[in-house]
């Protein structure tokens, strides 16, 4: 090889070394452990978001998806994963206005833009477990965690997260059960 062809070769090499060590850094930022005061999600309640969707599932906290996918999702509720959930337009309406101001990326919280920025604008995704975020925060969990018994699957956030229902994924209180 040539001295133009080694400098060049270098050169690219130190590029690439430098896009790797900026990707890091930026990805350390998106998803590190938050401080105390930003472990938990903003508080958010209501009643019929209560009563309604945790009669079938999970309660998941409004911060965990973006306005658009909340939307989407509220839209859709006749075809709800397999499910007829649908409901009075009153209480459908109140709900999904309930979500979509306390979502993501209407959110002030670290912890919730953290989320939001997760997810590419171009995406709308309908599951918590499918964003880039939580596949982060849950890389280290085994297939078969996900499939013991008192899990079930990636949806049962309360499994692990006693107060998931209320924000708090603090990673000290994380209970894997057996």
């Amino acid at each position: 090889m040539t001295d133009k062809t080694n400098t060049l070769l270098g050169k690219r090499r130190l590029l690439q070394i430098f896009t790797l060590t900026i990707a890091v850094g930026i990805s350390g930022a998106l998803f590190a452990d938050d401080d105390d005061r930003e472990r938990n999600l903003p508080s958010a309640d209501n009643a019929k978001w209560r009563s309604e969707c945790a009669s079938c599932h999970v309660l998941y906290h409004p911060a965990l998806l973006p306005e658009r996918s909340w939307r989407k999702m509220m839209s859709g509720l006749e075809r709800h994963f397999g499910d007829n959930a649908k409901l009075d337009p009153t209480t459908q309406k109140e709900i999904t206005e309930f979500l979509a101001a306390n979502a993501a990326d209407r959110s002030s919280s670290r912890r919730a833009q953290k989320i939001a920025k997760s997810i590419p604008a171009t995406q709308t995704p309908l599951r918590v477990s499918e964003t880039v975020y939580f596949t982060h925060k849950h890389n280290e969990i085994r297939a078969e965690i996900w499939q013991r018994k008192a899990v079930g699957s990636k949806a049962n956030c309360a499994a692990c997260h006693s107060e998931a229902d209320k924000g708090n994924f603090d990673e000290h209180m994380v209970r894997i059960p057996k």
